[in-house]
């Protein structure tokens, strides 16, 4: 590491903790955010001649602590100070502070800072927005080039989002069990949607929106260290290494989507693979299961397959299954179809996906799938209007270009036929 790297890496580490527990003494996010960037100014100055302290975190609380209540009294000499109890202890001895920050209130620091970011308030693009701002720290210009908007676009939507957390009152209380639980399900659901931004990317934004995976997977390791025997955090971590073990194999040199069939598994990552089946495994043993940890059987059973051919498509069917009683849906049962046409044809497949046609109108994948199983059935005029429609829903260029390589094999396999008849 440079001189300098290991001061960011620090910095990065010690942030969430650091901006939860300031938020606690202060209980406003702007007031905890200018405090810790204070705090990381006066990092960058005072730890390169003096060293690391022993508990970065610990540290940098209490100087920002200090620094915003010195700025609090220069600001507003009219204003009285908050009580010491809505600012909590302000003794400053390091030492106490760090063995504080060992016991339970940084656990609940840390989770209510995910929580507020993802206050259900808050549209989904704007909790991401601000957890990437606030527990991440990219920087504004970072988070807009992600999301393909300008700065001032981002600017206004972190700037809507801190409102209207500042409007809906959100307790700071150390939360029961109950609560607790509730609010591991939406900071999981959160950064389950981070991940989604970065994954479902294609073509030229793929590489720019990379690194939303990178800090689910952070913000997700981040919890799995807060709540280690949850096996429904294991199962998302999981989940979320053994999608982005294949990120090398998922597009050609010219940005195209590979299926999963066609990848080369040489380029899937294999020590994410590792710790992502280490990790599934452990949260099974557990007897306790969930939706985040069958999606991780899933992409397990696809990580274990060394050929296309090895897939255990049989289990994936029943863990489709299980998924649909937990979590009834008809994009589910898509998926799910898919690997019945593995096991019991396409024909089966078509049958199952059917009745969703309804509820899937719009859905650019329903007609890229129900093609496909009418291509294999040898459908062909219902396969190409199928994917005709798909195209007109595509997303991205991508998707387009990926159902127009099917049309163009329909073509292809139509050609000799009218060749021969011409002859």
């Amino acid at each position: 590491m440079t001189d300098t790297a290991w001061i960011d890496a620090a910095l990065t580490s010690a942030r969430p903790q650091a901006v939860g527990a300031l938020l606690r003494y202060f209980r406003n996010l702007d007031t905890a955010e200018e405090a810790f960037q204070n705090a990381c100014l006066r990092a960058l100055k005072s730890w390169p001649q003096n060293g690391p302290p022993r508990d970065p975190a610990a540290w940098l609380i209490m100087v920002g602590r200090n620094v915003a209540i010195d700025d609090i009294r220069r600001g507003k000499k009219q204003t009285p100070l908050p009580e010491d109890e809505a600012i909590s202890d302000l003794d400053d001895a390091e030492e106490e502070l760090a063995e504080r920050l060992d016991g339970s209130h940084y656990r609940d620091d840390i989770l209510r800072l995910l929580f507020i970011c993802c206050h259900p308030e808050l549209p989904a693009t704007q909790q991401i927005a601000l957890a990437l701002r606030i527990v991440s720290g990219l920087t504004v210009k970072q988070i807009a080039r992600a999301f393909l908007v300008s700065e001032a676009a981002m600017e206004q939507r972190i700037t809507r989002a801190k409102a209207r957390v500042a409007d809906a009152n959100v307790p700071f209380e150390t939360p029961g069990a109950a609560e607790r639980s509730e609010r591991l399900a939406s900071v999981a659901a959160m950064i389950y949607l981070i991940f989604n931004e970065g994954y479902s990317a294609s073509g030229d934004t793929a590489e720019i929106r990379k690194p939303l995976c990178e800090e689910a997977i952070r913000l997700a390791r981040l919890l799995l260290r807060l709540f280690q025997s949850e096996p429904e955090i294991m199962g998302l971590t999981a989940l979320l290494l053994l999608q982005h073990a294949r990120t090398d194999a998922r597009f050609d040199a010219d940005g195209e989507v590979i299926l999963l069939d066609d990848q080369d598994r040489s380029k899937w990552n294999k020590a994410l693979i590792s710790e992502g089946l280490a990790l599934i495994d452990k949260a099974m043993r557990h007897r306790r299961s969930g939706p985040y940890q069958v999606q991780a059987a899933i992409a397990a059973l696809h990580a274990r397959a060394e050929k296309p051919e090895d897939t255990d498509w049989t289990q994936i069917d029943l863990l489709y299954g299980a998924l649909e009683i937990m979590q009834p849906s008809p994009v589910v049962t898509l998926n799910r179809a898919v690997a019945v046409s593995k096991v019991k044809g396409p024909q089966a497949a078509l049958d199952m996906i059917e009745p969703l046609a309804a509820r899937l109108s719009n859905y650019f994948h329903f007609f890229g799938v129900r093609g496909a199983f009418l291509m294999q059935l040898g459908r062909n005029d219902e396969a190409r209007t199928a994917f005709d429609r798909a195209i007109a829903l595509a997303n991205t260029s991508a998707e387009a270009a990926h159902i127009r390589m099917h049309l163009d094999r329909l073509q292809r396999d139509s050609q000799p036929r009218g060749k021969k008849a011409g002859k």
